[in-house]
């Protein structure tokens, strides 16, 4: 199993909303060290590998504070296999928490930090050999620098599309997964930055270059989406989209605190204590999308239509993304750029 990581619901955070540091010690049982490839940090658990069914699933989680839900839904669908973590800075924290939460065989931690490490094969191994996959926050740059074009991409892709294991991410981990994304090259961007002028030197976009993950064609996501408030620069990124590519453009930002895990056959449903946000352009793109002028989306108030839902701990609210129109628990509404200011509509 393979999972991109950086959220829990309980007493125990393994790292911070940012993931800059991950020099949280977390109690428990005590990683030991290990031969199975150059980038591994550390695993609990057996170093005997296993083979387990497995069933695909997506986890986009918002940052902030791990979702135990999701974690656990993962586990679930490596068949208590072997779990992998994948970052880029940080420590194993995770390691111990993933072991606590269920019945894995292992979890190890891969820091792979230069194109080198991904391209080394022991690490592609040991990332193909998982039942289960996760990848941390942090900054996705550092994912885009190092793993694109290189064996850890073809071996993430190789999980997803024909081992069909669930992988997941948190925070960065979540932002790469997308069709489209934001690779914060030239660091973050604000979302009154983002609407005032699309074209500014941080709004870097990138599209169908790295991750294929099932139903997220064409999409982009976004995270902490609660703070700041980032839903003016998802617009911005879906105005981008439609503008440079002629995207019908979709987005699921998410809360921080919060996970969207989608099932192989395409229900995303929401757990955790935030919202998570469903966006899709409703019709015809942007009025003005140009460098150096403020975005003007209007349609007539209805520019993307937005399924917001709220998570629980059950994952009962749900949206399904072979149509994006079908859900049950949330509510709908629009949103619009009005010279370089969002608005929402009911």
């Amino acid at each position: 199993m393979f999972f991109m990581f950086s959220c829990e619901e309980t007493t125990i955070n393994p790292e911070n909303e940012n993931d800059t540091n991950g020099t949280t010690e977390i109690p428990g049982k005590k990683s030991k060290s290990t031969g199975r490839s150059s980038a591994s940090i550390g695993i609990v658990g057996s170093e005997a590998d296993v083979s387990r069914t497995t069933t695909q699933g997506t986890v986009l989680m918002g940052g902030g504070n791990d979702v135990d839900e999701a974690i656990q839904w993962m586990i679930n669908k490596s068949g208590g296999g072997d779990f992998v973590v994948l970052r880029a800075t940080g420590t194993d924290a995770y390691n111990s928490y993933i072991y606590g939460l269920g019945s894995v065989n292992s979890v190890e931690t891969l820091l792979i930090n230069s194109r080198t490490l991904a391209n080394d094969p022991g690490v592609e191994a040991t990332i193909r050999g998982a039942e289960a996959l996760f990848i941390s926050g942090g900054d996705q740059y550092n994912y885009v620098n190092y793993w694109k074009d290189t064996k850890v991409e073809s071996a993430i892709n190789y999980l997803i599309n024909t081992k069909k294991v669930p992988v997941g991410g948190t925070s960065a981990g979540c932002a790469i997964q997308g069709d489209a994304y934001f690779d914060a090259s030239n660091g973050t961007v604000y979302s009154d930055e983002a609407l005032d002028n699309p074209y500014n030197q941080y709004m870097t976009l990138q599209r169908g270059n790295f991750l294929n993950v099932p139903y997220l064609g064409n999409t982009i996501t976004d995270t902490h989406y609660d703070n700041p408030d980032r839903r003016g620069r998802h617009l911005t990124f879906l105005a981008r989209m439609n503008k440079d590519w002629g995207m019908t453009a979709k987005g699921i930002g998410v809360d921080e605190g919060t996970a969207v895990c989608i099932e192989s056959n395409g229900k995303a449903r929401v757990f955790g204590s935030g919202y998570a946000f469903f966006l899709r352009q409703n019709g015809a793109g942007p009025e003005r999308c140009q460098a150096g002028a403020s975005l003007d989306w209007y349609r007539n108030r209805q520019a993307v239509r937005v399924y917001k839902i709220m998570g629980n701990s059950s994952g009962s609210r749900y949206l399904w993304l072979d149509t994006w129109t079908s859900g049950s628990g949330g509510s709908w509404q629009y949103y619009y750029a009005d010279r370089g200011t969002l608005r929402i509509s009911y």
